[in-house]
């Protein structure tokens, strides 16, 4: 199975870029399945009914959220009625909605995704990954009730999500990270065949600091002192992510490359 992984869509450059690209890219590459963080992607705080409806339309089978899940009220009932929408399994257990679920890909292919919060450097303690994580895997075996594993870490510690990585080893064809918004160069298959990167990187104008115009970030870390609010560069954006293919009888990964398309940063395809 070919899968596609893009990270945080970070405002409206980056919603802009996954409207113009996404369509031609899965019909090119020839995608089975394809999941969109759209995390930021409104105003660069959480995501609207609106914008979510953009995602999928523009070719998203799935849209991870994160820790900025409901900063858009709309979206407590929208994720109810939609769902092709992800929450963090991890996050309050009484938010709507649900953190994993799986999904039907092209020749009726079964493809599990989830997504967890990480607890290090984080502002709220959220429940313990792991045990989210490993409750769901126990019911769902890769090559057995799914064919295709997908787990979005959604985690500001390196460290916690390369141990997601290998805590996923061999049950997920890929554990990538996001929330960072910076692209790691560490894309690789891990021994036990799960495609791993730390963090895929944003969709969005990479002429910023992590997707937020440079001016008022750059002032507070210098003076100490906010004077307006942070807006999302509006430049040409990148679309940031992880390519994997994955054999179907074991569900595991064949192949595993990060993708650079458009804007600023060096393309790369796989």
């Amino acid at each position: 199975m070919k899968l596609l992984f893009l990270g945080d869509v970070m405002g409206r450059a980056g919603r802009a870029a996954i409207t113009a690209r996404l369509p031609a890219i899965k019909a090119d590459w020839g995608l089975d399945f394809v999941v969109v963080n759209g995390e930021n992607a409104s105003s660069g705080a959480g995501l609207t009914p609106e914008h979510a409806k953009l995602i999928l339309q523009a070719g998203a089978d799935c849209v991870t959220l994160g820790d900025h899940a409901f900063d858009q009220k709309d979206m407590l009932a929208f994720i109810e009625t939609e769902p092709r929408i992800l929450r963090p399994l991890n996050f309050a257990r009484s938010a709507p909605g649900h953190g994993a679920r799986v999904f039907t890909a092209s020749g009726g292919r079964k493809v599990l995704v989830m997504q967890a919060l990480g607890q290090v450097f984080m502002k709220r303690p959220f429940d313990d990954p792991f045990s989210a994580v490993e409750a769901v895997l126990k019911t769902h075996t890769l090559g057995g009730v799914v064919q295709a594993t997908i787990v979005d870490i959604h985690a500001e510690a390196t460290s916690e999500k390369m141990a997601m990585g290998h805590w996923c080893d061999g049950r997920a064809s890929l554990v990538v990270g996001t929330h960072t918004h910076v692209p790691t160069g560490d894309a690789q298959i891990l021994t036990g065949g799960t495609a791993y990167q730390t963090d895929a990187g944003m969709c969005g104008d990479y002429d910023s600091v992590i997707g937020m115009d440079k001016l008022e970030p750059m002032r507070r870390f210098i003076t100490g002192m906010p004077k307006g609010r942070f807006e999302p560069a509006a430049g040409e954006a990148t679309l940031s992510g992880t390519y994997v293919e994955t054999d179907d009888r074991s569900g595991k990964a064949t192949k595993v490359r990060m993708i650079r398309i458009g804007g600023r940063l060096e393309p790369s395809f796989p």
